[in-house]
């Protein structure tokens, strides 16, 4: 089979593999669709923490069923979506159903080889049936899961005022599933462009150009009240520490984002505020079933968010090209 590999820092390779063997319990699938994420860009750049070089990327993954064990559920030919954080099953996160944050955790893509490649085999709990979405759009389900288990994590309802801070992909599916919830949300970045768009697709109500003047902005925007629930979405560690100046008395601070460094914050200031901080990892079951609901609800604009695409084997070259912000991506989905 065909697989795309990350020899090093930089360097992608596209190379010739023996088809993985199914093992008990197993089924083996025949990827169509790779949704490529920041992580993928920040394995390509040097800068993922938990990663051991070389490796297969990809964890945003739909395809067919090729083979699966006698009596499986899952039939030769079905469209299916993979979940890929396999868990341990045995430890305490798990046993409590946290499988998310399992401590043995092995994500597909980042501990093991994921599924820029023709064929990947998986646990059979791990795949699931596409039901009416198209392939496609199933790719995308593993990154707006990510997005729908911080907000449940932030437990949002209609009575918020939400901030998100960082409108790449994993910011928008936070302010998707926040306005799903019926929150008022603002969106802090950069990049005019990200903002525009989170307003004339994903129906943002404000928006906040991070520039030195952001909390006056924000303060003005909320009467100097601030925000009930913010959420980090930057994967940078200035932004993840300034987040805490936007924190209403009261508020939630949910980190989506994940960095090598150390973030620190006002003890005093933190604790004024009675704030609560809240680690958001991964998505679990019912988070990626949300997402299948609301897709089928068509609340999610996928045509929008899926603005590249590509044949795997051109991925070589593109993939640089892509991870800059004048490419204008979204999400790109590599075709296999």
């Amino acid at each position: 089979m065909k697989a795309l590999v990350c020899i090093e820092p930089g360097r992608l390779a596209l190379e010739d593999r023996s088809d993985p063997v199914r093992g008990e319990g197993e089924v083996k699938v025949r990827i169509r669709h790779v949704g490529i994420c920041g992580t993928d860009f920040h394995i390509f750049g040097g800068k993922h923490p938990f990663l051991e070089y070389p490796r297969v990327m990809g964890h945003e993954l739909s395809g067919t069923v090729a083979e699966a064990q006698a009596g499986s559920r899952l039939k030769a030919g079905e469209p299916v979506y993979i979940v890929p954080y396999l868990s341990c099953g045995t430890c305490q996160a798990c046993r409590r159903g946290l499988t998310n944050a399992c401590r043995n955790i092995a994500v597909l893509g980042v501990h093991r080889d994921g599924g820029m490649a023709e064929y990947v085999c998986v646990p059979e709990e791990n795949v699931i049936p596409t039901g009416n979405i198209p392939l496609e759009d199933a790719a995308m389900i593993e990154f707006l899961a990510i997005g729908a288990h911080g907000v449940k994590r932030g437990n949002i309802t209609a009575n918020d005022r939400v901030l998100v801070t960082g409108s790449g992909p994993i910011g928008m599916s936070a302010i998707i599933f926040a306005k799903t919830r019926g929150a008022h949300v603002t969106v802090m970045d950069t990049r005019e462009d990200r903002l525009a768009f989170a307003v004339d697709k994903l129906g943002a109500n404000e928006t906040i150009f991070a520039d030195d003047d952001a909390e006056k902005t924000a303060e003005r925007l909320t009467g100097g009240e601030w925000y009930d629930v913010v959420i980090d979405a930057t994967g940078n560690a200035i932004p993840m520490q300034r987040g805490f100046n936007f924190l209403a008395h009261g508020a939630r601070y949910v980190l989506l984002s994940v960095v090598r460094q150390d973030i620190t914050f006002s003890d005093p200031e933190f604790h004024k505020r009675e704030a609560t901080l809240i680690a958001s990892r991964n998505a679990q079951p019912d988070d990626f079933a949300e997402v299948v609901r609301q897709i089928e609800a068509g609340r999610v604009p996928t045509r929008a968010l899926n603005t590249h695409r590509a044949p795997l084997t051109d991925a070589v070259e593109l993939f640089s090209a892509w991870s800059k912000p004048e490419a204008g991506v979204i999400k790109a989905i590599l075709e296999v």
